[in-house]
């Protein structure tokens, strides 16, 4: 998933730097506030992307003495900083750029550049956004596109995926509010526009930082994924019962479980080791993410528990 992720970015990374100067180009030329957001806009969006490449080569760093688990949880901190990037600079420099047009409104001169920008901007866009949305549709299954966006644990993709969509429908919102305020002559339709990017930019970051939140300080799986774990345990002879399973997310393929099992009092040490072997093969062979399993094994009586 990884490799699939940095192709992701990477195209994300050229289109909107190709755009950014294509949009300033414009805002320079027309004076256009919308456009001058939308540039904004793209270049906010390729240093984020350089930042979630960050988080990805930081995340891949091996398990050391200072971090046993690994530095998974990297990239879920670089998305968070990306998240605040969005909301701040993006959102934040939108709206103020907006209401100094709507306080200072100028007319706006010929809009044959922003038609073209524009034009080419949504081109490059709708191909990254399609390389977003193929990566993204590997991991959701059956799911529906909201609710696989919530669920997906792979910032990588997830917080590439909502750029490119913030980013095609703020195209959308500026090329109306430059077609509209030139056929009404309304200079005000431009700076409304550059108000509705921002507000687009704050929406989509507080979307990313609480579903980055939750998997920065330590959520666990889904309840699907809870009830099959409690299922294969379940379904092992060996096993009498089990507590809720434990388990947190280290990374967008790695999650950490923990069980805690009591098996059939007639079974000896070794059959309880060969029933916890059994268990972790089933475990993995359904649910590959957990790379760390650790399994407190009790069997017989109470005072007679065992870490496995």
């Amino acid at each position: 998933m990884a490799g699939g992720s940095k192709v992701v970015v990477y195209g994300a990374i050229g289109a909107n730097l190709a755009i950014a100067v294509a949009k300033f180009t414009a805002a320079f030329f027309t004076g256009s506030a919308a456009m001058l957001s939308e540039g904004i806009h793209s270049l906010v969006d390729s240093g984020n992307g350089l930042l979630i490449l960050l988080g990805l080569a930081r995340a891949a760093k091996p398990a050391d003495a200072e971090h046993p688990f690994g530095h998974g949880k990297e990239l879920y901190f670089w998305t968070m900083i990306v998240a605040v990037l969005i909301f701040a600079v993006g959102g934040g420099i939108s709206l103020y750029e907006g209401w100094i047009h709507l306080k200072n409104p100028a007319p706006l001169s010929d809009p044959t550049w922003n038609y073209w920008v524009l034009g080419l901007a949504v081109l490059f866009e709708g191909i990254a956004c399609s390389l977003a949305f193929r990566e993204f549709n590997k991991t959701r299954d059956d799911a529906g596109f909201w609710k696989a966006l919530r669920a997906s644990r792979d910032p990588a993709v997830y917080a590439i995926l909502l750029e490119d969509l913030a980013a095609l429908v703020g195209l959308l919102i500026a090329l109306a509010g430059v077609f509209f305020g030139h056929l009404l002559n309304n200079p005000y339709l431009d700076g409304s526009a550059s108000i509705a990017i921002g507000v687009l930019l704050i929406g989509m970051a507080v979307f990313m930082l609480k579903e980055t939140r939750g998997l920065l300080v330590g959520e666990g799986v889904d309840a699907a994924t809870l009830a099959s774990l409690q299922a294969l345990a379940q379904a092992d002879p060996a096993v009498r019962s089990l507590r809720p399973p434990l388990s947190m997310y280290l990374g967008p393929t790695d999650a950490f479980l923990a069980l805690d099992v009591r098996f059939q009092q007639d079974l000896s040490a070794q059959q309880v080791e060969d029933a916890v072997g059994r268990l972790e093969k089933a475990i993995r062979a359904k649910h590959p993410e957990f790379k760390r399993i650790f399994v407190e094994a009790e069997s017989f009586a109470p005072e007679q528990r065992r870490n496995i």
